[in-house]
């Protein structure tokens, strides 16, 4: 990467400040022309998110240009903040070509039509804390993942079809954004429920041993170059499995795995990477005390060896890491780290700890491919300002003007935890 690569290109600056204070930022294509819309999601207030889960109090959608497009609920600014997960998703549960808001507000759970806003269908829940995130499944073997997973915080989760019927439940130790996929390729989707691996009926097929507290983030993907998919859980250590449980590896070089996130980082090293947000030393509760601890990157090796460790002298705890492909042209991920506090802003790490894209906003990231260029885009955001950046100039026209743009399943997996695959 050249020293100009290195420098980020504004595309736009948004004003979103009309959602109001303490959003989740979505993205996805409501309306099918072609490119995202962006969709603000503020929680309710009152409760203490370490035990109860948050629901959603508002929810305003923006163009990329910069447009109001409708908003549903009042901003609230005694709201909540981001201590856990807000029970909202993007995602085309119809099969209509756009994207429908799913989420949980008054106690039921809404499917909102992503064009208006407008109410589609609302259910009633299976509990009354069942809606601490929004989870898609195929667990019935559909054309597309049409069921849905509630859960609470830590205990339960419910498996139920699209009309909300229930299918299952499952009480264990779920951790915070189960992970699902399809492990045996019988076209049905497995659970990843924290350390239990469960079946499409819920059915469970094996446990992790020997592992503390929860799971606080899963990643799969052939991290051995094999063939076959391993599951690497991130929670109080970082540990890799096979597809039948066998434990692989165990790295306990970090005090709380936070975050890990897998991805070709290096080019000489085989199979994939682990990179890690080590939790070192934690600090106050609540955001506005981040600067009282102590947090640092990592990398492992596909064998679960440690490359490197982050010597971090500034302060900050609450780093959130995700993997970013096809930023740029080149063949290797890198790693987005954001949440750093300590006056470190949002950086695009390589797989060599260089820091090789800083921008020049600090907020939380989102990052997608907003119109098809084959290029992702990472929006930086705050309570009023939404910057978009890319690795060079570019519009933000459609590139296949009313083809409706699919909606990524990282992107419909949308939590503060961030799992995936890498595939």
């Amino acid at each position: 990467m050249s020293q100009q690569d290195r420098i980020p290109v504004l595309v736009r600056q948004l004003d979103i400040s009309q959602a109001g204070l303490r959003n989740k930022m979505l993205l996805g294509d409501l309306d099918g022309d072609g490119r995202m819309e962006i969709v603000m999601v503020q929680p309710d207030g009152g409760i203490d998110d370490r035990y109860v889960p948050h629901q959603v109090q508002c929810l305003t959608a923006f163009d990329l240009d910069g447009r109001l497009l409708w908003q549903v609920g009042t901003p609230d600014p005694n709201c909540g903040g981001p201590g856990s997960d807000y029970p909202a998703q993007l995602y085309d549960i119809d099969g209509d070509g756009c994207c429908e808001v799913l989420c949980v507000m008054n106690k039921r759970f809404f499917i909102l039509d992503g064009r208006t806003g407008q109410e589609k269908r609302s259910f009633g829940l299976p509990s009354e804390l069942a809606h601490d995130c929004i989870i898609l499944a195929n667990l019935s073997g559909g054309a597309y993942p049409s069921d849905i997973i509630l859960k609470d915080r830590y205990r339960t989760l419910w498996a139920l079809d699209r009309e909300l019927n229930l299918l299952w439940t499952y009480t264990g130790n779920p951790g915070h954004f189960p992970w699902v996929f399809d492990a045996d390729g019988d076209g049905r989707d497995e659970v990843m429920a924290g350390y239990d691996l469960l079946d499409h009926d819920g059915k469970k097929l094996w446990s992790a041993r020997n592992l503390e507290d929860h799971a606080d983030c899963i990643w799969v993907g052939d991290v051995l170059g094999r063939g076959d998919v391993q599951i690497v859980i991130g929670g109080s250590v970082t540990v890799m499995y096979d597809g039948q449980g066998k434990e692989l590896w165990r790295y306990e070089g970090s005090i709380e795995s936070q975050h890990i996130a897998l991805g070709k980082f290096r080019s000489d090293l085989p199979g994939l990477q682990i990179a890690g947000l080590d939790r070192i030393r934690r600090g106050d509760t609540g955001e506005a005390f981040s600067e009282s601890g102590k947090d640092g990157l990592f990398l492992l090796d596909s064998q679960g060896a440690e490359v490197w460790k982050e010597d971090r002298q500034t302060s900050g705890w609450l780093t959130i890491i995700e993997t970013l492909s096809r930023w740029d042209d080149g063949p290797l991920d890198y790693i987005l780290a954001y949440r750093r506090g300590g006056g470190v802003p949002p950086t695009l790490y390589d797989g060599h700890m260089e820091a090789v894209v800083e921008f020049p906003a600090d907020g939380y990231v989102a990052h997608a491919d907003l119109a098809g260029s084959g290029r992702e885009q990472v929006l930086v955001y705050n309570h009023s300002t939404a910057w978009i950046y890319a690795s060079m100039p570019m519009g933000l026209t459609p590139r296949r003007p009313g083809e409706p743009l699919p909606q990524p399943k990282r992107l419909y997996s949308s939590t503060l935890y961030p799992g995936g695959e890498y595939r």
